[in-house]
C-alpha cells in the first residue's frame, strides 16, 4: 500500500506542485488546507481534508484518519510587505499554526517532517553568498516567522526524535511542465506572471520600481528557482528522512541572479510584444 503524506497547504501554488510529485513518485499526498489562498481545483493527486493549522482539533482528526508516514509543510501567510503591516498575524498563524502541527505530529507518532522555509530567514545581506550555515537575520515579520519554526523543529526533534529536512529558498517561479496546474494568487504579487498578464493585456504596462539598486542594470537582482525542481527536492527530502537519515538544511537556488531588465527582456524575447 503507498505511503500517505499530510501535506499543509497542498492546494496551495507550491503545495500542489509538491502534491504532484509526490503522486509521481507513489506516495498518497493528503492536502490539508483551509482554502483560504489555495485552490480545491488545484488538489487533484489525492484527497483534500478541509481544515486550520488554528484548530488542533482538525489536524488530530486528519492524522487519525490517514496516518501519514510523513508531514510537508508548506502552508503560511507569505507576504512579506503584509508582515510588517500587520506582524501580530504572521506570529500567531504561522508560528502558532506550526506548534500545533508539531504537536499534534508528536502526538500521532509522525517522525518525519518535511518544511519549506525561506531564505527571508538570512535578512539583507546583500552581496553575501548564502549558505545553511550563514547567519540569520530576519527583518520582518514573515522571515522571524519561519526561523522561530526551524527553531522549534529542532527542539521538537531533540525532544521527540522528529527527524526534519528544511529547505530554505528564494523566488520560485514557472508551472507544471504538462499544464496541469500552474501560478493563481489574489492579489497576484510575483514578477513572472505579473509580466506576463501585461504581455497577455490582462493588466497595464509593468511599472518597474527601483533603478538604482547596485547591480549590473540597477534593477533588484533575485535567484528563481522552478517550482517543478523545488516539488522534486522535497520528494528528496522526504527519501532523505524515510532512509533513516540525520536532520538537514538544504538552500534551494540556482546560484545565479537575474535582474528585473533581464527577467523583462527574457520575455520579450520570447513572447515578441513589449511588456
Amino acid at each position: 500500500m503507498a505511503m500517505k503524506v499530510l501535506v499543509t497547504g497542498g492546494a496551495g501554488y507550491i503545495g500542489a506542485h509538491a502534491c504532484k510529485a509526490l503522486a509521481r513518485a507513489g506516495f498518497v499526498p493528503v492536502c490539508f488546507d483551509n482554502l483560504s489562498t489555495g485552490w480545491a481545483e488545484a488538489v487533484r493527486w489525492g484527497p483534500l481534508v478541509k481544515g486550520d493549522l488554528m484548530d488542533r482539533s482538525s489536524i488530530d482528526a486528519a492524522l487519525a484518519a490517514h496516518q501519514p508516514v510523513a508531514v510537508m509543510h508548506f502552508a503560511a501567510l507569505s507576504l512579506v510587505g503584509e508582515s510588517v503591516t500587520n506582524p501580530g498575524r504572521y506570529w500567531r498563524e504561522n508560528v502558532g499554526g506550526a506548534l500545533n502541527l508539531l504537536e499534534a505530529c508528536a502526538a500521532a507518532g509522525v517522525r518525519q517532517f518535511v518544511f519549506s522555509s525561506t531564505c527571508a530567514t538570512y535578512g539583507d545581506q546583500d552581496g553575501v553568498l548564502l549558505t545553511e550555515d550563514t547567519p540569520q537575520h530576519p527583518i520582518n515579520a514573515y522571515g522571524g516567522s519561519k526561523l522561530a519554526i526551524e527553531q522549534m523543529l529542532r527542539d521538537f526533534g531533540a525532544t521527540y526524535g522528529i527527524a526534519h529536512v528544511i529547505f530554505r529558498y528564494f523566488n520560485v517561479a514557472g508551472a507544471d511542465p504538462e499544464g496541469d496546474i500552474g501560478e493563481q494568487h489574489l492579489p497576484e504579487t510575483h514578477l513572472i506572471p505579473l509580466m506576463l498578464d501585461a504581455v497577455a493585456g490582462r493588466r497595464p504596462a509593468l511599472t518597474v520600481y527601483g533603478t538604482d539598486y547596485p547591480t549590473r542594470d540597477g534593477t533588484c537582482l533575485r535567484d528563481y528557482v522552478h517550482v517543478a525542481d523545488l516539488a522534486a527536492a522535497h520528494v528528496l527530502g522526504l527519501r532523505w528522512l524515510l532512509d533513516g537519515r540525520d536532520s538537514r538544511v538544504f538552500c534551494l537556488g540556482t546560484g545565479r541572479g537575474f535582474s528585473v531588465h533581464e527577467v523583462i527582456e527574457a520575455a520579450r524575447a520570447v513572447t515578441n510584444r513589449e511588456v
